[in-house]
């Protein structure tokens, strides 16, 4: 009987349990999360060579003119080392990660999620998900406010492959925004990409004018109306300026190139 318990317990049935349980649902990037990862013995007694946890997220690949969802790894985290688990046992280990800064926003469809395994030699890896939401910086609101302020309405937030734009992962996350008032007629959309670090955020604008006349249209479709624009502020610049002045200084800086 024992060996046909470990045997089942080697393909996952009457395995250990695994359960994360968070302190929040809700996080920004950059903040800290704890939790607690219970566990709960199978049938047979087990080793258990450490539980990881992983931070998830999905974007959107092209290839062969056909779009489709590739899960990513933002981050890993080690929780526990070795240690033998007993039939039934249950055992608690405290969590503490910090997420990384370019961990995406939950707007639109970009899911984030930590995954919870237990590294069993010899056997399917008892795993939990829990879904986590994360919201805007300070930094980063205050750049969504400003930009409400001058009437664009975000229209898509999206995560994309592009290798070339992300910094240290194979994607970023895009916001797309229409223009309601002041560059209405001017602009088609405006979008922008965060890069935070720990001690400041960057964007970088793709602003898309609106073709006029002919010379407009043969520019738009060489994609010649499109510039790319940078601009950087530390944190402490963000907060000192908040969305007022950070509106004034985008409209100037939009303005340039319309």
């Amino acid at each position: 009987m024992s060996m046909f318990n470990r045997l089942l317990a080697s393909v996952g049935i009457g395995n250990a349990k695994v359960d994360t349980l968070l302190e929040h649902v809700r996080y920004a990037p950059g903040d800290q999360v704890k939790g607690v990862v219970k566990i709960v013995g199978g049938q047979v007694a087990q080793q258990v060579d450490g539980i990881r946890l992983t931070l998830m997220t999905q974007y959107l690949k092209e290839s062969n003119d056909h779009k489709h969802w590739v899960n990513c790894e933002l981050a890993r985290y080690r929780v526990s080392e070795a240690f033998s688990l007993q039939p039934n046992e249950e055992r608690d280990f405290p969590a503490l990660i910090t997420l990384p800064q370019q961990t995406p926003l939950t707007i639109g469809n970009a899911p984030v999620w930590l995954k919870t395994e237990l590294d069993i030699a010899s056997a399917v890896d008892p795993s939990d998900q829990d879904r986590i939401e994360i919201v805007p910086s300070v930094e980063q609101s205050i750049v969504i406010d400003a930009l409400n302020r001058l009437g664009f309405r975000l229209r898509k937030a999206e995560c994309e492959y592009a290798p070339r734009l992300g910094s240290v992962s194979p994607f970023v996350q895009e916001f797309e925004f229409v223009p309601t008032s002041y560059f209405r007629g001017e602009l088609d959309e405006l979008e922008v990409i965060f890069y935070p670090t720990e001690h400041q955020l960057e964007l970088l604008l793709q602003i898309d004018r609106r073709a006029r006349g002919l010379g407009g249209w043969l520019s738009e479709a060489m994609d010649s109306d499109e510039t790319f624009v940078r601009y950087r502020l530390s944190r402490d610049e963000w907060r000192r300026l908040g969305a007022e002045k950070v509106s004034t200084q985008l409209a100037e800086l939009i303005r340039k190139y319309v």
